[in-house]
């Protein structure tokens, strides 16, 4: 502040007094909002209850399914060789490239499982095993991270890569999985928690989302909603999806 800054704010305070000079000071930072204080237009956001509970499955994808399912479409050639998917085999069936051998761990025996398992102990499956583990949205059920990764370390080849994403800003609303739901991640933690099994130069870590991005699946809005454009703007206060590329013992081809 200047010296001539300084006597108008003392002769400001003088004349008005210290409550009118605050008082001042509001009513002209409220002006300058846009839009006004007290004047944003929530429309049909003015809700106490979400649009949808189950991630906006019910209205299309989901905006999280948006920035996952581009992370790995991006990293489509590396799902290749031998693959294990945690859960499914959805990701693999759809993105995968020269994929000669399909497996599938689950936490519970269902169909189609290779390994029935829990992936922060998984002992029946062989080390230095796969080129590519697929992990989506399910370390945050996991309350040991750091066991899990360990274990996809374990069973990934010398140079094999996993391929992981997690929430960031999220509902907690799946109705089978959400009374074992622990986290929620942001870059530094990924990286984080990667950074310790996997060679530093070996990980690449990154966020999607931004605050539009945000409330639409907060709310429970299908992709489809927001345009592409919308979408695809970052902003790294609010990331919906946190995705991370991990190879063992080898640069991160992206």
């Amino acid at each position: 502040m200047t010296q001539l800054q300084e006597k108008r704010t003392a002769l400001a305070r003088k004349v008005l007094g210290e409550d009118n000079y605050r008082r001042v000071l509001r009513m002209l930072s409220d002006r300058r909002q846009r839009p006004r204080v007290g004047k944003v237009r929530f429309g049909d956001l003015r809700r106490i209850e979400p649009i949808c509970r189950e991630y906006g499955f019910e209205r299309g994808r989901p905006v999280d399914r948006f920035y996952i399912e581009g992370f790995l479409d991006a990293h489509r050639h590396l799902v290749t060789g031998a693959v294990l998917e945690i859960g499914e085999r959805t990701y693999t069936e759809t993105f995968g490239e020269g994929v000669t051998r399909s497996d599938m761990l689950h936490v519970a025996d269902v169909d189609g499982a290779t390994y029935v398992a829990d992936l922060t102990d998984a002992p029946d499956v062989p080390s230095d095993t796969y080129d590519c583990i697929i992990l989506t949205q399910t370390l945050q059920m996991i309350f040991d991270t750091k066991a899990a990764v360990d274990t996809l370390h374990r069973i990934l080849k010398p140079g094999g890569v996993v391929l992981c994403t997690v929430p960031g800003i999220s509902q907690i609303a799946d109705p089978v999985w959400n009374s074992t739901w622990y986290w929620s991640f942001t870059e530094l933690s990924v990286n984080r928690l990667f950074g310790g099994p996997f060679p530093a130069d070996g990980v690449t870590v990154r966020a999607y989302g931004n605050v539009l991005a945000a409330t639409a699946f907060l709310h429970g809005m299908a992709d489809r909603e927001l345009t592409r454009q919308e979408l695809n703007v970052f902003d790294p206060e609010y990331p919906v999806i946190v995705a991370v590329a991990a190879r063992k013992g080898a640069d991160v081809t992206t």
